[in-house]
């Protein structure tokens, strides 16, 4: 670019870097900067060839209109303002800023002294001042072509009819068979026609995809050669991540951008959802110690929450250092502008939150009619979308399952215990009590405000913790390879190996864990509620008893197709067909107790109904439960659960019954009539459909 014109003044918005009317629109948000200034450099990003004050501000916005460029334009931001850290700010006009908006990234990043505005090994510590220019190494924005709107091609499934698949995009594909070798572990494997048709298979409506939005690794990770696979340390909001693209498009943003919205496209056209796993709750610039790279030099003091009487530390309430602070008006914005932008421009059809009560946070704690709960509801681009919401951080009272507001879905880890604790029978149990409140999806915890069982979001394992293989193989964590002595990753987590820790050639041990896996599916998948499944779990897949594995980019973490459990899937797929043919197994209602609605009825062994005695009974472990539709004289289906190590007889009452699923895959699908007592193998749990005479 031989010359650079003048900057004129431009709009205070939309925030970011526009390209219109034959050029660029910047507008950057800084409420307590004295100057901002736009620094345009050349293709590479080495070179800055001129810098512009921008004007204003304008309600806490500076902004400024390049005319004569447009899209691939590469430039950064430098914020002036006080270096006072006691006061709550940290500007450094020597360190080249992310504009937080960034459509697209350029450059590599790298942990260099540079990149701190303070000077390391100071003795003053982070209220020194480094004066060093990083703006050759900074990371830099690039603008972006306008792409056209996906919005129109969402399937939009009806809550109870979503089954979420989560899944790591690299790891899902990456040793998969059918798919070809240079789009393995891409946004384009996951839209590739065998990917797709695992999905189909299996029944899974919505891919919960693991972080997707630009990530840079902790600096601890960094020295140890590891990468922070999972991507939960989010710096672009507004940018896929370009680890996860193909080789060939990884240095070009647009390419980036192009191939992930045709993934979305692709899974589409296939009436699959895509709902993106996003972290709104803290950035990569870390606690006082940290880097200045974006939020801190801009406006460290509105962008984070500081701690009341020491504005030069940072509220941790998210064990990442430090916590945006999402009730300030403009990060609520910034928030909902990048979810916005997902939605509209890059066609995904919802979001899981993590630590989602960073989100409700005021200055009393947790607020479900928080500013940013309240705007989110309200807002038409987002009113069709899901919303999922992890329910803990880890502040003093993180956990807050059940009280998110309206219609936010919640991961329910009560579901996840106590299906556990029943099915494997470690340390205590759990009874059949506990294990029917959360089979009717928890109306203990969400049965208020004119929520619905859909707000409980069922899973028995997740990326974070054990597989369902390993919970099954392992009695402890083994963590050693992510190199913190095995001191990472949750203690006390429920599983069990059944006499031997890791894999065995032991066939009755083999034999009782594949029982337990299955029996532990069929509850998950056929629960009132939103099940989801974790990617892998379906095939038996391994971790090797890693429960944190954040940070193995490697085939500890890359789903293991050649080993893959073909019975097991072929189970997921006869589950998930039962649960879409039976309404009675999503209804999207809770269960009543008159005739005229549809409701639920819990037998005993013996064939009467559970008394209170029977619940209490902590000798009986095994139940069953009859499900009737509105206005039937006679119920529609039966599921029968028994957890214990022997076969149990079960006198049925109210048939005759088919006999349509036994997750053992013992037993032979025949019609038994009333009075005739069910042979139920040890383990399992069998499905009945009501008979017609």
């Amino acid at each position: 670019m031989a010359h650079l014109p003048d900057l004129q003044p431009g709009w205070h918005e939309p925030l970011g870097a526009l390209a219109r009317d034959g050029g660029v629109n910047f507008a950057v948000f800084s409420e307590n900067a004295t100057r901002v200034e736009l620094c345009v450099f050349d293709a590479e990003g080495q070179r800055e060839l001129r810098r512009y004050p921008l004007d204003g501000p304008h309600d806490g916005v500076w902004h400024g209109f390049l005319p004569g460029v447009g899209p691939g334009l590469v430039y950064g931001l430098r914020a002036h303002g006080p270096y006072a850290p006691e006061q709550g700010h940290r500007f450094n006009p020597n360190k080249l800023l992310l504009d937080p908006y960034a459509r697209e990234i350029v450059g590599h990043f790298g942990w260099r002294a540079e990149h701190h505005g303070y000077e390391l090994g100071h003795p003053d510590g982070p209220r020194s001042l480094d004066t060093r220019d990083n703006g050759t190494q900074a990371l830099k924005a690039r603008v972006a072509p306008a792409p056209a709107s996906q919005a129109a091609s969402r399937p939009r499934r009806a809550p109870a009819d979503v089954v979420l698949y989560e899944m790591h995009v690299k790891g899902f594909s990456k040793l998969m068979p059918g798919v070809p070798e240079a789009l393995r572990g891409t946004y384009a494997g996951v839209a590739h026609p065998a990917a797709i048709a695992h999905f189909k298979r299996l029944g899974v409506t919505t891919l919960s995809l693991l972080p997707v939005q630009y990530c840079i690794d902790e600096p601890h990770l960094a020295e140890r050669g590891l990468r922070n696979y999972w991507g939960y340390n989010t710096l672009g909001f507004f940018c896929p991540d370009p680890r996860w693209a193909q080789a060939a498009h990884r240095h070009d943003p647009t390419a980036v951008t192009e191939e992930f919205r045709a993934m979305v496209r692709a899974l589409h056209d296939a009436g699959l959802e895509v709902v993106l796993d996003v972290v709104y709750n803290h950035t990569p610039e870390g606690n006082e110690f940290g880097p200045t790279l974006s939020f801190r030099g801009l406006d460290n003091k509105t962008y984070y929450r500081l701690v009341g009487g020491d504005w030069s530390r940072y509220e941790n309430l998210t064990g990442c250092g430090n916590t945006l602070h999402a009730s300030h008006p403009r990060v609520t914005q910034f928030v909902l502008d990048s979810l916005r932008y997902w939605v509209a421009d890059m066609g995904v059809d919802g979001f899981r939150f993590d630590l989602a009560p960073v989100l409700g946070r005021g200055s009393h704690g947790f607020d479900p009619n928080a500013a940013f709960f309240t705007a989110l509801r309200q807002d038409p681009v987002l009113a069709g979308v899901h919303l999922i919401a992890e329910p803990w951080d880890a502040a003093y009272d993180g956990y807050q399952v059940g009280r998110f507001p309206g219609r936010f879905l919640e991961w329910n880890d009560k579901f996840r215990d106590a299906v556990r604790g029943y099915w494997l029978g470690v340390g205590q149990g759990v009874g059949r009590g506990e294990l029917a409140r959360r089979f009717l999806a928890s109306s203990d915890v969400f049965h208020h405000g004119q929520r619905l069982p859909t707000a409980s979001v069922n899973f028995i394992a997740v990326h974070d913790g054990f597989t369902l293989a390993d919970l099954t193989s392992y009695a402890t964590k083994h963590n050693q390879a992510n190199g913190e002595d095995n001191r990472d990753g949750r203690d006390g987590e429920l599983c069990a190996n059944f006499g031997a820790e890791g894999p065995t050639d032991d066939a009755q041990i083999n034999a009782t864990r594949e029982r337990v896996r299955r029996a532990m599916l069929a509850t998950l998948l056929l629960a009132q509620g939103m099940p989801m499944l974790c990617a892998g779990d379906e095939i038996g897949n391994s971790q090797g008893g890693n429960n944190n594995a954040y940070c193995q980019d490697n085939p500890t973490t890359w789903l293991n197709w050649d080993r893959a459990d073909g019975r097991l899937t072929e189970l997921v797929g006869e589950l998930l067909a039962l649960r879409a043919a039976e309404p009675l197994l999503r209804h999207p209602r809770w269960f009543a107790t008159g005739a005229a609605e549809a409701s639920i009825a819990w037998y005993a062994p013996s064939g009467h109904e559970m008394t209170p005695n029977d619940w209490h009974d902590a000798g009986q472990r095994a139940f069953g439960a009859q499900l009737r539709e509105a206005g039937a004289t006679a119920p529609r289906l039966m599921i029968v659960f028994n957890p214990d190590a022997a076969p149990l007889p079960f006198l049925l009452c109210n048939g005759p019954w088919q006999l349509v699923l036994d997750s053992s895959g013992e037993s032979a699908h025949h019609t038994l009539l009333a009075g005739q007592p069910l042979n139920v193998p040890a383990r399992s749990l069998l499905v009945l459909r009501h008979v017609s005479t």
